[in-house]
């Protein structure tokens, strides 16, 4: 098997000017619902990142989710029924700063705790049988569950990204923070390349009104992933903090039907 390429390294964008347009931390926590569990998950000596676990009865699959920029995990406490529903047991987990964790999110450590957070999901929380794992990130959870789909791939059924993009170096431009030169070109091309070195089945699901991340961003993505196997659904005239609202049926039918068929792929092989 191929060896993937090198995850890329961050720390030319780890700067104070450029970190205030990628995180938005939010140290906020409510109590968990009845039937949820809460969890604080080392990453580092003394930090830790908060995660909520909502099981779903007999649950045909679980999806590790990685929220946007501006949210905690517990925010889906209103949106976890409707996974639960379709029989999927949904795990949401904050980054540094945010909710009960601590720490400050830097996007190199937001990157190695991804594989952190996969690692300690895998092995120390409840879930259905092997090959029933989904990996979901939703805008800026998108670096993190690309990461992981290059890394875990063999423990990971599918991958589903919302709203999201394949270099955050393109969605800095696009907010108009200045400058590319040679280093940022590098930094791009990597994360391009490690997009198209995916091979798990895909979903890309966007709004096509999307100012914040355009609708051309979940384009592209869908395009370079390595995917034989891969899925672009437009949410039409949704924005970016709308895509389960508009049109909420649309959205989540997308969600239950690609987990249904990549289940469907695993169990006759």
């Amino acid at each position: 098997m191929k060896e993937p390429p090198d995850i890329p390294d961050y720390s030319a964008l780890d700067r104070p000017e450029i970190l205030q347009f990628v995180f938005f931390p939010r140290r906020e926590w409510t109590p968990a619902p009845h039937d949820a569990r809460d969890y604080l998950i080392p990453v580092e000596a003394g930090v830790n990142i908060s995660a909520r676990l909502y099981p779903a009865t007999n649950s045909a699959a679980s999806i590790l989710y990685f929220h946007g920029n501006g949210e905690v995990a517990c925010d889906y406490d209103w949106f976890a029924s409707e996974y639960n529903h379709f029989g999927l047991s949904l795990f949401v987990t904050d980054y540094r700063g945010y909710g009960r964790g601590n720490g400050e999110p830097t996007i190199n450590s937001m990157i190695a705790d991804s594989l952190k957070v996969f690692d300690f999901f895998y092995n120390n929380v409840p879930r259905p049988k092997e090959n029933r794992l989904f990996i979901m990130g939703r805008s800026l959870g998108s670096m993190s569950v690309l990461t992981i789909a290059s890394r875990r791939a063999n423990q990971v059924a599918g991958l589903i990204i919302e709203s999201g993009f394949p270099a955050v170096t393109r969605i800095l431009s696009h907010l108009g923070f200045p400058g590319r030169g040679s280093k940022v070109t590098e930094l791009e091309n990597a994360s391009l390349a490690l997009v198209a070195s995916i091979s798990l089945p895909a979903l890309v699901i966007h709004g096509d009104r999307d100012t914040l991340i355009p609708y051309e961003e979940g384009l592209l993505l869908h395009k370079i992933l390595g995917s034989s196997v891969k899925r672009m659904v437009t949410i039409p005239s949704a924005g970016h903090n709308d895509v389960m609202l508009v049109s909420k049926e649309l959205y989540y039918e997308a969600i239950k039907g690609f987990i249904a068929s990549v289940l469907a792929q695993t169990t006759t092989k």
